[in-house]
């Protein structure tokens, strides 16, 4: 059901965009403002109309402002169900103002006790009361209510109310409020994190800054951010924690932008997705299913890679999850919506979404989830954790340990400059392949994938068969060494002209001499990727 916004409520620490979403509010679909201290100074001094939040209290900003929101004719007007005429009569008994949009960032905590030498009065006076309950009264009432927690959000809130005439559709205030209430939860954990800090009790961060000093115990903090419809399976529970204080892109951080919500193998996948697509300095798209990459490819333009990816296994990428590495415009919006292709896939994840990218892509279909990640900047961070029955597995990401410009040829003949580039490419792609991993690609696109299976050979063997005919002249990377030169061989059969692969097998030379004989370059890296 579509909901006019005619009355807004604005209130936020952050003031980024603040005046053009006041100005596009007031001229363009005359909504009343109404506002508190500096936001409302600072949409006056814009030259706007706004409405101090006293008009419609009747009572004024006490104590230093620590009390100016929390007022029962504000809330009605939050919180009346406009469905059900006993709450309309008593609005217009009291004669309360109906409130159909609260714009409100919260005061900024965790940015104010990250700084050096903040007191502990310091802290607590930047606590938010009335933002987080105003948030949450909007979000409960989003059947008739929009609330915005973050000046991101404004342009496609702008947009959807233009494209629909001034109103909002349910689909998208529900997923405001599903941000709004996933934003209350980040805050109140930060600062139930901070008090932890101050208990006398409280145990000091060991070697935060050193986490290959490993600690006798280990007690990782994560805050729940949402449950989960189930886990892996229908009959398994699940939820979805993140780390407090996270601040880089990631899938933990990334905000959902359309689409129903996400499941446990969907948060696997994109992280998986993600992590590739973020290793290419060229426009990359990544296509996962099963958390392996089933296509992958870099390049001149988004929609072309896009394409490429896709067209890299379409059967496997039939609703699969699709990652990029750059926003997503209106050419690879519409590349991926082309109704002549059918395609299906569960989630896409983005650095941003240009807004008639956004548009396309949520008029495409209802359930497909969005999520818009920001800049990526630099690769998975902190340690990586696995649990297993009765205890936790703990090491270092995988990261850092490639230098192409250290890699030995093995073989008589050297790579092309072309063959070169491709081996690493495909050994990027290779490295995010559960084992036994072999990649097969043609220039920066991959043709095949072996994933996962107990013998390397075999493989190799379900790489060139997913390629087809678009083995011959590819070339081959693997995560570990070729224990058997049968697995030349067979890369010989289906035409590979190059490999790439870590040695350090006690039958290199079988392999290498396998190689010369079909006339196949090899590369060592001397670096493995084993990803179990």
């Amino acid at each position: 059901m579509l909901r006019p916004i005619r009355r807004a409520l604005l209130s936020v620490s952050d003031k980024t965009g603040l005046v053009d979403l006041a100005t596009e509010l007031a001229t363009k679909f005359g909504v009343e403002l109404v506002a508190t201290g500096g936001t409302k100074k600072a949409i006056s001094d814009a030259g706007l109309p706004v409405k101090d939040v006293s008009d419609l209290t009747g009572f004024p900003e006490i104590l230093d402002g620590r009390v100016k929101t929390l007022h029962p004719a504000l809330y009605a007007g939050l919180l009346a169900r406009r469905d059900k005429t006993e709450h309309m009569v008593t609005l217009a008994a009291h004669q309360l103002p109906e409130i159909d949009l609260v714009v409100c960032n919260l005061y900024p905590f965790e940015e104010t006790v990250a700084e050096e030498g903040v007191t502990e009065a310091q802290a607590i006076e930047k606590i938010d009361i009335g933002g987080p309950c105003m948030v949450r009264a909007a979000a409960k009432n989003h059947d008739a209510v929009a609330v915005l927690v973050e000046p991101e959000q404004y342009d496609d809130f702008l947009l959807e109310l233009k494209n629909h005439d001034g109103q909002l559709p349910k689909d998208f205030r529900k997923e405001l409020a599903f941000v709004a209430f996933q934003r209350v939860t980040q805050y109140d954990a930060a600062i139930a994190e901070y008090f932890h800090g101050l208990m006398p009790d409280a145990e000091p961060d060991d070697e935060a800054d050193e986490p290959t000093e490993w600690a006798d115990e280990i007690d990782p903090p994560f805050d729940l951010k949402q449950t989960l419809r189930y886990g892996e399976n229908p009959h398994q529970k699940a939820a979805f924690y993140v780390e407090p204080d996270l601040e880089h892109p990631c899938v933990a951080s990334a905000l959902q932008l359309h689409g129903k919500e996400l499941s446990y193998n969907n948060i696997l996948d994109l992280d998986s997705a993600l992590n590739l697509a973020r290793e290419f300095s060229a426009p990359a798209a990544v296509v996962v299913k099963h958390n392996n990459p089933c296509g992958a490819a870099t390049a001149a333009s988004l929609a072309d890679a896009f394409r490429q990816a896709w067209d890299g296994d379409p059967l496997s990428a039939f609703g699969g999850i699709i990652a990029f590495n750059r926003p997503v415009d209106a050419a690879t919006a519409a590349a991926l919506t082309d109704p002549t292709a059918k395609r299906f896939v569960e989630c896409v994840i983005a650095p941003d979404f240009e807004p008639a990218a956004l548009a396309a892509l949520r008029g495409w279909k209802e359930n497909v989830r969005l999520l818009r990640t920001g800049e990526l900047t630099g690769g998975p961070e902190g340690l990586d954790y696995r649990r297993v029955d009765g205890g936790l597995l703990v090491q270092t990401r995988d990261t850092g340990a490639d230098n192409p410009d250290a890699w030995k040829v093995a073989t008589k003949r050297k790579p092309t400059d072309a063959e070169a580039a491709a081996l690493r490419f495909a050994w990027l792609v290779c490295k995010h392949v559960k084992s036994n991993a072999i990649v097969l690609a043609t220039g920066t696109q991959v043709v095949g994938v072996g994933a996962g299976q107990m013998s390397r050979v075999v493989s190799v063997d379900i790489a060139a068969k997913k390629a087809g005919d678009r083995s011959k002249g590819s070339v081959l990377a693997s995560d570990a060494f070729f224990p058997f030169p049968d697995n030349v061989e067979l890369a010989a059969a289906a035409g590979v002209t190059a490999i790439v692969q870590p040695g350090g097998s006690v039958k290199d030379a079988d392999s290498v001499e396998a190689c010369d004989k079909h006339g196949i370059a090899m590369l060592f890296t001397g670096v493995r990727h084993f990803r179990h």
